[in-house]
């Protein structure tokens, strides 16, 4: 058990059903997931980056990345400022998803993290890393001090640059959640 990263690639009409009603996005997450399980198709719509979803997101925002490919950029919840108040939104069991309420990316920002990810290598993602950074900001899992790991996460990048790049072409938006 552990805490996933996961994505959910959709139309624009999903992304807008989506956000009128999280019910059947997220029913429509299961779904997919299902069937591709079963199926691995080539092209998948469901996809994600197993427990590296946390230092993935942390070696990307170290290089600058211009989108939150893991965390999605745009809320489906409209949050107050009123910390408590917000925190009552993000734990309420109607929107959460398994660790909050989904975010997305519009098929823009997919199209520019497409662009971003083309040119960008697994070593590339991990130069000049020392483990302990993610240690001491407590990067999900609790693994650094093994060695190896950084290679680990940087396996997915090609992976990811895929699932991207496919995004981007059909226009297509993409749901991301933890869970």
């Amino acid at each position: 058990m552990g805490m996933y990263g996961s994505w959910l690639r959709v139309s624009p009409a999903e992304l807008a059903r989506a956000g009128e009603d999280l019910d059947w996005a997220y029913d429509l997450a299961r779904r997919v997931e299902d069937a591709e399980e079963a199926e691995r198709p080539a092209d998948p719509r469901f996809s994600g980056t197993d427990k590296a979803w946390h230092a993935l997101d942390f070696l990307l925002d170290r290089r600058g990345f211009p989108v939150s490919i893991v965390s999605g950029e745009q809320w489906f919840v409209a949050l107050p400022d009123d910390w408590e108040a917000a925190q009552e939104i993000l734990t309420d069991p109607e929107t959460d998803w398994g660790y909050g309420p989904p975010r997305y990316l519009t098929p823009e920002q997919v199209a520019e993290a497409a662009t971003a990810l083309a040119d960008l290598t697994g070593a590339a993602l991990i130069d000049g890393v020392d483990p302990a950074e993610l240690q001491r900001a407590e990067i999900y899992p609790a693994v650094w001090d093994r060695p190896g790991e950084l290679d680990w996460v940087a396996h997915f990048l090609p992976h990811v640059r895929e699932y991207f790049t496919a995004a981007a072409k059909n226009g297509d938006a993409v749901i991301c959640w933890v869970s």
